[in-house]
């Protein structure tokens, strides 16, 4: 499997190429600037320089074109700016959607986010116009006819990967390790019959394989 990486740089990103790499598959990294390619290929990743917010849709499907799926993990995350939070969260998957059209690539997995994610905390307006965006791409990605899996994480934490999580159709919005969403991710581009589809996914004791196998049983796709 060749899997085209957006937001490979990012948390997610990198675990999901560099487990994909381990695991004998391909994986190219998007990167906006070719010192980081460089550095992805001493990984054994393979990388190309592009920017989903700033380059034409002719030109994203070029690099797109030759591989099997596309990971769309980047995200301004309101830390730019209202313009960036736009330009990426929100219009970059559809307009990596229509390149995929046009390269002729139908699996898509997109990192989103829990629609409820910290509505307990008093966030200011970048980050609400970020929850704003996100909302706008999933509503973008459904109406495609691409094989899409939106897959939404709790809040973020850097340990260790355990193994085991709590994914389903709609979950509580907890705490999940960036280690245990790559692995996920992966197990769900496994499944390719998993399509179409909006998954949360958070901490829990459910070894990865089998929360995904249980998922296919309930979708009648065993």
């Amino acid at each position: 499997m060749k899997v085209l990486i957006i937001g490979a740089s990012g948390g997610v990103g990198h675990r999901v190429a560099s487990r994909l790499v381990a695991a004998g598959h391909r994986a190219t990294a998007l990167v906006r600037r070719s010192e980081q390619a460089e550095t992805f290929s001493a990984q054994g990743i393979d990388a190309v320089v592009g920017d989903v917010a700033r380059d034409r849709v002719e030109a994203l499907a070029d690099i797109i074109r030759g591989h099997d799926a596309v990971v769309f993990t980047a995200g301004a995350g309101g830390r730019d700016g209202p313009e960036a939070t736009t330009a990426v969260d929100g219009e970059g998957p559809g307009k990596v959607a229509q390149a995929m059209k046009i390269a002729g690539v139908n699996r898509f997995y997109l990192v989103s986010v829990f629609p409820e994610a910290w509505r307990e905390r008093r966030m200011d307006d970048d980050f609400e116009h970020y929850m704003v965006e996100k909302k706008n791409a999933e509503t973008r990605i459904v109406l495609t006819d691409l094989d899409w899996v939106i897959l939404r994480p709790s809040a973020l934490t850097n340990e260790h990967g355990v193994g085991t999580v709590d994914l389903g159709l709609a979950k509580i919005h907890r705490e999940i390790r960036r280690d245990d969403v790559a692995d996920t991710l992966i197990a769900l581009m496994d499944r390719p019959e998993i399509r179409r589809s909006i998954l949360e996914v958070t901490g829990g004791n459910i070894p990865i394989a089998n929360a995904v196998d249980a998922l296919t049983r309930s979708h009648g796709q065993a």
